[in-house]
């Protein structure tokens, strides 16, 4: 297991423990004292014991050059699975976290006129995380790339600006684009730079146009269920939970929304709704979509997918038809 710095250790053949603070070469690491002091370590003669960093499952840990200049980056990067031209099949997406930062990442690809999102996850410092593996046809069906990133620490930092990028790759794009070696990969890649700035700040003050406020002022006002039990079967009626979703039931005028738009607007009362009731423990939340195109079905799913401490399964089909989702929290 490789080390990262920001790491907790514990000292195998002695008493005390550190925080691995850099990298001196393949085999040795500095661990930084509660006296401040640095002192150079085997990584064999180090136990980690906890760690900061956001890990996403399919994530590497880069292993840095210690003798290079460390510059704070974030990459978008291709690999193709040969290095001759002629003989790609494959590809492999990666994004390539080389910053101090952890990050939360989101990738999408645009769809006719909408995105969808890919994968998102969180990523540590100086990792890397494969996104997807796709056949060449695939920059041929899908030219805009959307990469999304906010950036945190556990512990004090000056604020990032976030990445919202898309950007516009083609197969003539990698054919006329340059690829790199990269010790970090097998074969030489292409590398799109997404950031490399973490020390200017940008002020950015938004104001709402008369349009948003409009829209504001027409979303019904969101309340939650008051906890009243004067019986325990009262009591219990209090932990479950009816949310319909129609969108005629959560605004008053839909003239000028797309469809789009709309969509969104449910799936904000959705997940406020859901987030509710786990925060109060309810037992259950049935939420009502219809049937429809599917559409918002498939959304609600993709969530609960990714949500942890519940169970969801079609409602009752007395009850609600095929219309509704039904939540159980654990």
């Amino acid at each position: 297991m490789k080390l990262r710095i920001g790491d907790k250790v514990r000292f195998l053949n002695e008493v005390g423990e550190g925080v691995v603070s850099r990298i001196k070469d393949k085999l040795t690491v500095f661990v930084e004292m509660q006296d401040g002091f640095e002192i150079p370590f085997q990584e064999s003669q180090l136990v980690p014991i906890h760690t900061e960093l956001i890990l996403h499952k399919d994530a590497d840990n880069i292993e840095m050059n210690p003798e290079a200049q460390l510059n704070d980056a974030v990459y978008f990067v291709l690999e193709p699975d040969h290095e001759l031209a002629s003989l790609i099949s494959d590809y492999k997406i990666y994004l390539f976290n080389a910053s101090s930062f952890n990050l939360m990442f989101s990738y999408s690809i645009k769809d006719d006129e909408y995105f969808q999102t890919l994968k998102h996850g969180e990523v540590g410092p100086y990792q890397k995380v494969l996104i997807r593996q796709v056949k060449m046809q695939f920059f041929t069906e899908y030219f805009y790339h959307k990469v999304e990133c906010l950036f945190f620490k556990n512990s004090f930092f000056k604020a990032q600006t976030p990445i919202s990028e898309v950007l516009h790759i083609t197969s003539a794009t990698l054919k006329n684009s340059k690829k790199i070696k990269h010790d970090e990969f097998k074969h030489p890649v292409f590398a799109f730079l997404l950031k490399d700035e973490f020390y200017t700040q940008q002020n950015v003050e938004a104001e709402l146009s008369l349009l948003d406020i409009e829209k504001l002022k027409s979303i019904k006002e969101f309340k939650s269920a008051e906890k009243t039990s004067k019986s325990n079967r009262e009591y219990l009626k209090t932990l479950e939970k009816e949310v319909d979703l129609h969108i005629e039931e959560l605004m008053d005028n839909t003239s000028g929304l797309s469809n789009f738009e709309m969509l969104n607007i449910q799936l904000e009362r959705f997940s406020k709704e859901l987030d509710t009731a786990i925060e109060k423990h309810m037992k259950k939340i049935v939420f009502i979509h219809g049937v429809g195109n599917g559409r918002l079905k498939q959304e609600i799913i993709a969530l609960l997918k990714t949500t942890r401490g519940i169970t969801y399964h079609d409602a009752s089909y007395k009850e609600y038809g095929y219309g509704a989702t039904q939540v159980n929290i654990l």
